[in-house]
């Protein structure tokens, strides 16, 4: 390692420690050591794959709104489409459903009502064999609700394997919407240690995120990737920001939660809610660059005005 790296990366120890100490520090980790407690607990109950087709059916047999409280009735009813069109959440590795508990809670509470996860195996070796069971699910989801597009949300692994999904399956023909959550788009240096075959895709400079890195144009769907200061299973932390000249993105840094909290950190269910209630018609309007969360007005769009899509999670006739 030559003398400018080592400099850099003693800084970032540095930077690190200091917010480790810090009162919001100590408060990030004690939720995320939390956080990782309940979550082993829960983790059982979340190896069973849900049901999707019943549930699909019970939405479109819906013909009334009394039993809904006030704010889902206030989504169906100010846009229809941004309400029903699916959102399917994809988790990361060694891990299940379960991690994604309050955020379903927050969106279905919002009102959306069709949420599925794709609960692929721990013993899974492939980013590319994942991608291509997201591709059946997304296809399946489709052809059952009669949506064009859906929108997909992955945590940590979860987000490169809908990414890789987007980019190099066509799958941007089909997710409006794409909302990652720690995901190690650059590579992360933590996957050292250990010698999988899969944790080897996730090192920096490996052949999966070098196919990654390729040209992708054209790329219609808009993508959303937040990332933490206090994540310690990505490193460099910056690393989960994701840059790529073909893709419309927006990362969202946020301060002071940990790798596992992102998927209950009540800020972040918030955006994500708020920015799959606004469609745009192309499904690729974002404001590039990095956007601190706590910079963000809660009573802001998180994209220009709704409008009705053209292609965007519109039901077939």
């Amino acid at each position: 390692m030559d003398r400018t790296a080592l400099a850099r990366s003693l800084r970032a120890t540095q930077r690190g420690a200091r917010l480790l100490c810090s009162p919001a520090g100590v408060r990030g980790t004690a939720t995320e050591v939390a956080w990782v407690a309940a979550h082993v607990a829960a983790y059982p109950f979340g190896v069973a794959a849900e049901r999707s087709r019943s549930t699909c059916r019970e939405d479109l047999a819906r013909f009334t709104l009394g039993d809904l409280p006030p704010v889902q009735r206030g989504l169906i009813l100010g846009d229809v489409v941004a309400a029903g069109t699916p959102i399917i959440l994809v988790h990361g590795l060694v891990d299940n459903r379960s991690v994604f508990t309050l955020l379903r809670r927050g969106l279905r509470r919002t009102g959306f009502g069709r949420v599925l996860t794709l609960n692929y195996s721990p013993f899974t070796h492939d980013v590319r064999r994942a991608a291509a069971r997201l591709e059946d699910l997304v296809q399946r989801t489709c052809e059952e609700t009669g949506y064009e597009r859906v929108h997909v949300v992955g945590h940590s692994l979860g987000g490169l394997i809908a990414r890789y999904y987007v980019q190099r399956l066509g799958g941007d023909a089909r997710v409006h919407t794409l909302v990652t959550l720690g995901s190690p788009h650059a590579g992360t240096h933590a996957a050292r240690l250990l010698p999988t075959a899969l944790v080897r895709q996730l090192r920096p400079g490996s052949d999966l995120l070098q196919e990654l890195a390729a040209p992708a144009p054209g790329c219609r769907t808009r993508v959303v990737s937040y990332w933490s200061d206090l994540d310690a299973l990505i490193v460099p932390k910056r690393s989960a920001r994701l840059e790529h000249p073909d893709l419309a993105v927006r990362n969202v840094l946020v301060r002071g939660v940990g790798h596992m909290s992102l998927a209950i950190s009540g800020q972040v269910v918030h955006e994500i809610t708020r920015l799959l209630a606004h469609l745009d018609p192309d499904g690729a309007t974002v404001t590039a660059g990095v956007t601190p969360l706590a910079a963000t007005a809660p009573a802001a769009p998180a994209d220009p005005a709704p409008t009705a899509p053209a292609g965007a999670g519109r039901r077939r006739a």
